[in-house]
């Protein structure tokens, strides 16, 4: 697989307040005013439209003249794309909150941010006729559904996987205990990797829900005090063991080509990169967490019909399956891999496998108000992110 000069770093930002992700104020009005009311038909398009992304999302040629999508999009509907990547779901929601852009693609993160705070609209999906196509178990989900309402259509979505030098590791792992049981991971110190991020926890929080039944865990991103300080000791006694935290995965590859890492957690575009070095990649049996990204049209869009004619055509089969080959990632829909340019590409990432998808917990925003229901309260993102400083020390 080529790599791609851009790199993909998933950040975690500032906690929303709990109230906000179970009241959302019904509004009415067109988008242009900051209203977030659903429209009911279509008008003329504007002839421009603004989109804020991740990189590799929006690719017109400029970054590669191989790569790109957005130029048939231009052609057909006369909407001309400008775009600005950004590199954290914090800065992506600054971002949004100028009104500057029209679309945005959110994960899981930040959707419930844009949507308490007013700063994305419900989409008619009957306006989006390639909204059919999208695999069911991504449809109606908590990151892209709120109140019963959608706020936003799939991208495509990846599982943060455990990778292993096939050499190196033996006998090959299937559980996440190879990175988090003392004894196993003291085999590989200082060279186990793990990801660099406060939500990092929530893969801690998933073996111990799975291994330590009596903490009573049922969602990884709700987690009680008690349930979250074994979390954050399970993973301080690991940090003597790791020999990097990555963001950047092309860190990532140059550590597993070196030798410098032998296993850690990955993403399957990573597996497929490292050339150097003998590895595997599995689901463990615990499962894993992930990701599933939505587009969105901000509540405050100029040019509200082309993000509107966007929304329909980055879900299209072809469209997609560029977009999410290019990145590394599952398309929305199976009709996407007809359209991928190697054969192979949805099996490798288990496109519609939904059996696989079910094992997976997409990645959320920790609350103080239980994600799991609980009348408890949990430990917010504020806590993480303190937490995740003092376990990197």
């Amino acid at each position: 697989m080529r790599i791609t000069s851009h790199y993909r770093t998933r950040g975690f930002g500032a906690v929303l307040a709990s109230s906000a992700l179970v009241v959302l104020a019904a509004c009415g009005g067109s988008s242009s005013d900051g209203d977030t009311a659903a429209v009911d038909k279509l008008g003329a398009t504007e002839g421009k439209v603004s989109i804020l992304a991740w990189p590799g999302y929006v690719e017109d040629g400029s970054n590669d003249p191989e790569v790109d999508w957005v130029s048939a999009f231009e052609k057909d509907t006369k909407c001309e794309v400008t775009s600005k990547t950004y590199g954290t779901s914090d800065e992506a929601f600054n971002l949004a909150k100028t009104g500057d852009y029209d679309v945005v693609v959110a994960s899981g993160d930040l959707t419930a941010r844009m949507v308490a705070s007013k700063e994305a609209v419900e989409i008619n999906t009957d306006l989006i006729p390639n909204y059919a196509n999208v695999f069911g178990f991504l449809k109606d989900k908590e990151w892209n559904t709120f109140d019963g309402k959608n706020y936003g259509v799939p991208h495509g979505y990846g599982a943060n996987l455990l990778m292993y030098n096939e050499d190196e590791v033996s006998p090959a792992p299937t559980s996440w205990s190879a990175v988090f049981d003392p004894a196993e991971m003291a085999k590989y110190k200082g060279k186990i990797t793990a990801y660099d991020s406060p939500i990092y926890i929530a893969d801690a929080a998933l073996y111990l829900m799975k291994t330590q039944p009596e903490l009573k865990i049922e969602n990884p991103y709700a987690l009680d005090q008690k349930q979250f300080d074994a979390t954050v000791d399970l993973l301080k006694g690991q940090r003597a063991n790791v020999g990097e935290y990555w963001s950047d995965y092309l860190k990532e590859i140059s550590a597993f080509e070196s030798g410098d890492s032998v296993i850690g957690t990955t993403w399957q575009v990573i597996v497929n990169s490292v050339e150097k070095a003998k590895v595997k990649a599995i689901l463990p049996e615990e499962g894993a967490t992930g990701w599933s990204d939505t587009w969105m049209i901000s509540s405050k869009a100029k040019n509200p019909n082309c993000a509107y004619k966007w929304l329909d055509y980055i879900e299209s089969p072809k469209a997609n399956a560029q977009a999410t080959e290019y990145f590394g990632e599952a398309p929305n829909s199976q009709e996407a891999c007809d359209f991928a340019s190697d054969a192979s590409f949805c099996d490798t990432y288990k496109a519609g496998d939904e059996e696989f998808a079910s094992k997976l917990w997409y990645w959320r925003t920790p609350v103080a108000e239980c994600l799991d229901g609980r009348d408890v309260t949990c430990m917010d993102y504020s806590q993480w992110t303190k937490a995740w400083t003092e376990i990197k020390g």
